[in-house]
């Protein structure tokens, strides 16, 4: 389904003249034409669309520029790939094409929508407030302040549906830092608020610790951005008991889901005990969600870290088991052709158990995209072998969102409260 735009073209306000036209706007007079104003929860979202910008400028993708992660953006920054010369296995989105992008030609203005496409996966939540922060790449560019009503499409509900509004605030990095003042009162604390950094972790540090105070919740994505800030960052809002959620977790929730069923069977259950080695292979050199995903592992089976290294082809550690045996543990990064948008992701997992008695058990996951073969190797002929294939999951990042969002969480999932440190620990 196509995002929505507003119910009007948005009005441009003074920064000072917003929240007293939101007041106006759902006050009982005005109710009967835009109906009932949602008491759910806001969303501010960091939306910078770096490489959409870029390539809109450049001519090399088709405006307006609305934020979404489109299949006509992922193709274009897979095309700069190719005529940039640079690794294969580059993420279509990363930070390398952006910075190719800012390098090409051209000065095509377009129109700049964010803000005011709303995600049908996020209507459905019927937020009441939806903040769009949108820094652009003109650094002269002063501070817009836009702001509209909206109610989700009939086919949705609409008509008898809580309606809401969106802000937005658009300008230069240094506009949108002067109009952070306006932000507080927008969130009104009698609902919940969220705050999405839709972006890479280690840019507008500044920023994001005035968007990321409490008891504000916070979505994040651990494969955007330097592998080593993204961790260390979640280890931060973890460990201070900041409400914090990951896409990049959630997008770990198939691979944990298939483990754990794989190990169901009462007969494969004890082979847990006796694990000695876990091999995870990543796409590229982004090893965030391998990390997760291990320290998953050996947070659940009771392991312990005793070292860890960086190697030339990705992660070395040991850990040793509650009986005292060694665990060893390797993170390969593995070249793709055609890599995710998102960095870093799972290509295969390998679980070595090999018990006192009996006969050892090799389990073995795989992502659709790519094979088994390397994992295979290695003398598993001498093992029980047991293989699954993970689906691969195609949401878009609004869909990500809008399955966080409504769980309705007000604290960090535990398992990953559990996993975060220890996975920034492994980072040699």
């Amino acid at each position: 389904m196509s995002p929505q735009l507003t119910l009007q073209t948005p009005l441009e306000l003074a920064p000072s003249e917003v929240p007293t036209y939101l007041e106006q706007l759902w006050s009982p007079e005005q109710q009967g034409s835009t109906g009932t104003g949602a008491n759910t929860f806001s969303l501010l979202i960091w939306q910078p669309a770096w490489a959409e910008q870029q390539l809109v400028r450049s001519g090399r993708l088709k405006g307006p520029i609305t934020g979404q992660q489109s299949d006509s953006l992922v193709a274009a920054g897979r095309q700069v790939v190719a005529d940039a010369d640079l690794p294969l296995s580059t993420p279509p989105l990363d930070g390398e094409v952006i910075a190719a992008a800012a390098g090409f030609d051209g000065q095509i203005q377009s129109e700049d929508l964010r803000g005011q496409y709303i995600d049908p996966a996020l209507s459905a939540l019927q937020p009441r407030r939806l903040i769009t922060l949108a820094p652009t790449i003109d650094s002269g560019k002063g501070l817009e302040t836009l702001v509209a009503a909206y109610c989700p499409l009939p086919e949705e509900g609409g008509g008898t549906a809580a309606c809401g509004d969106v802000v937005v605030l658009r300008g230069s990095h240094n506009a949108l830092q002067d109009g952070m003042n306006i932000l507080q009162p927008l969130l009104p604390p009698s609902m919940p608020s969220w705050v999405w950094w839709n972006g890479f972790l280690d840019e507008a540090p500044a920023l994001m610790e005035q968007l990321a105070c409490a008891p504000r919740r916070l979505i994040i994505d651990t494969a955007i951005g330097s592998p080593r800030h993204c961790l260390d960052l979640l280890r931060h809002w973890v460990t201070t008991g900041q409400p914090v959620n990951d896409l990049n977790w959630l997008r770990l929730s198939s691979w944990r889901e298939t483990l754990a069923m794989v190990f169901d069977p009462p007969h494969r259950r004890d082979a847990l005990s006796h694990i000695v080695r876990l091999d995870i292979d990543v796409e590229g050199h982004h090893p965030a969600q391998g990390l997760l995903l291990a320290a998953w592992i050996a947070d659940r089976l009771g392991w312990s870290l005793d070292h860890t290294e960086a190697t030339e082809e990705g992660t070395a550690a040991r850990f040793h088991r509650a009986d005292g045996t060694e665990v060893i543990f390797q993170l390969m990064s593995v070249p793709m052709g055609q890599p995710s948008v998102h960095a870093g992701q799972l290509v295969g997992l390998r679980l070595i158990c090999q018990p006192d008695d009996g006969k050892g058990v090799c389990v073995i996951l795989c992502a659709e995209s790519g094979g088994c073969m390397r994992l295979e190797g290695g003398g598993m002929a001498s093992l029980d072998l047991h293989e699954e294939v993970v689906p691969a999951q195609h949401s878009t990042p609004e869909m990500d969102v809008a399955r966080l969002l409504s769980g309705g969480h007000d604290s960090t999932n535990p398992l990953l409260a559990a996993a975060a440190p220890l996975a920034a620990r492994l980072l040699a």
